[in-house]
């Protein structure tokens, strides 16, 4: 991407819509004209090629009315109950607005150990490729009903942001109920300034982040500042922008204001140094020349070129890949663990169900787990 992203550059695009804006307040009720409207942006980018992810707030601010927990601050506890009704409706929603367009939705709920843990963190990664694979939309929500306070993301701005740099999306957008970012609370301060682009997250720019706004949100600017860190430093641009009106998306492919937060420059190769110098290998795998042709072309390791297996791990850890020589020519995640891939290793990937009584990942290494030494 050069100069300010284009909506319609994204191949992989994350959604984010905060509460405030799933849900009509007054009633306690999705705000199912907006939402239609949404839907239809997201059937055009996706008609156009752009695989979409949406993050969804608004299950516990669909269920507090019903449950009697409308006016006062919630504990945990009537939090994750709240939680429990809400998201039934959450979801219900979605799948109305999408089914409107012939797209079938998923639910996914996540909490901060499936993007911490290595192992549920590529299972979860692994279940949205699918999923945009077979031309689903996954709908993710933070899993309340089960997170503590200790290990919540405690707001969805940071949750897009993490399954942007999961999934490697290109853009990432908050829908929000303001266009941007600000010099100082424009609520505030008539001489705040608008910025239409921010090409590096400095000091001065964290500054700018706010309090959380008042009601049912938790999330606010400086949330949203962090997950512009954790998203471009992962290689993708992010935009914080107006979703109070119908068409949010149709709007900001349209040049509508917002603030766009550029990409850092090396952040598709940020991961890669980390598989590089951060893990400690738990084993090595063997390849012959073939397969070492198509991972210095950038292809994943098949099991068919893997001659020998050394060491025990398990499916997520840091593993080497040695030439038949024994120099050390990657590292890499292994999607199983030794043990299984002991089993594998030398075969086609078809034949992997029939030898394990299951079906795996094609890969034993994917090119995004697999960083060249």
């Amino acid at each position: 991407m050069s100069g300010t992203p284009r909506l319609s550059e994204a191949r992989r695009l994350v959604v984010k819509i905060g509460s405030a804006l799933v849900v009509d307040a007054a009633r306690a009720a999705p705000r199912a004209a907006w939402l239609a409207a949404l839907v239809e942006d997201i059937a055009a980018l996706r008609t156009n090629g752009t695989e979409v992810i949406v993050v969804s707030s608004g299950a516990i601010a669909l269920a507090r009315r019903s449950l009697g927990l409308a006016a006062r601050r919630l504990r945990l506890e009537e939090k994750q109950a709240a939680a429990a009704v809400g998201q039934i409706r959450l979801a219900s929603a979605w799948s109305a607005a999408l089914a409107a367009h012939d797209i079938i939705a998923a639910q996914l709920l996540l909490t901060l150990g499936d993007t911490e843990d290595r192992r549920r963190y590529l299972n979860a990664r692994a279940t949205l490729a699918t999923l945009l694979k077979l031309r689903a939309v996954p709908v993710i929500n933070e899993n309340d009903t089960v997170a503590t306070a200790e290990i919540r993301f405690g707001d969805n701005d940071r949750l897009a942001a993490r399954v942007a740099e999961m999934v490697g999306a290109d853009q990432l957008i908050l829908l929000s109920d303001i266009d941007g970012l600000y010099t100082a609370d424009p609520r505030l301060e008539a001489t705040a300034r608008h910025l239409p682009v921010v090409t590096a997250i400095t000091p001065e720019i964290e500054a700018m982040g706010g309090a959380p706004p008042p009601g049912y949100s938790s999330g606010g600017m400086r949330t949203k500042l962090v997950a512009a860190r954790i998203a471009t430093g992962a290689g993708c641009a992010m935009a914080i922008a107006p979703g109070e009106a119908p068409h949010p998306l149709r709007a900001l492919a349209e040049g509508g204001r917002c603030t766009w937060f550029l990409p850092a420059p090396e952040g598709r190769s940020a991961r890669k140094r980390w598989l590089l110098g951060s893990l400690q290998p738990l084993g090595s795998v063997t390849i012959d020349a073939g397969a070492a042709r198509a991972l210095a072309a950038g292809r994943s390791l098949l099991p068919a070129g893997v001659t020998a297996i050394e060491g025990r791990f398990e499916r997520g850890d840091p593993i080497l890949v040695r030439d038949a020589a024994g120099r050390v020519l990657a590292r890499g995640l292994s999607a199983y663990a030794s043990e299984d891939a002991a089993r594998i290793i030398g075969h086609r990937s078809a034949a992997i169900a029939e030898i394990l009584g299951w079906r795996g990942r094609d890969e034993l290494i994917h090119r995004d787990d697999l960083a060249l030494v």
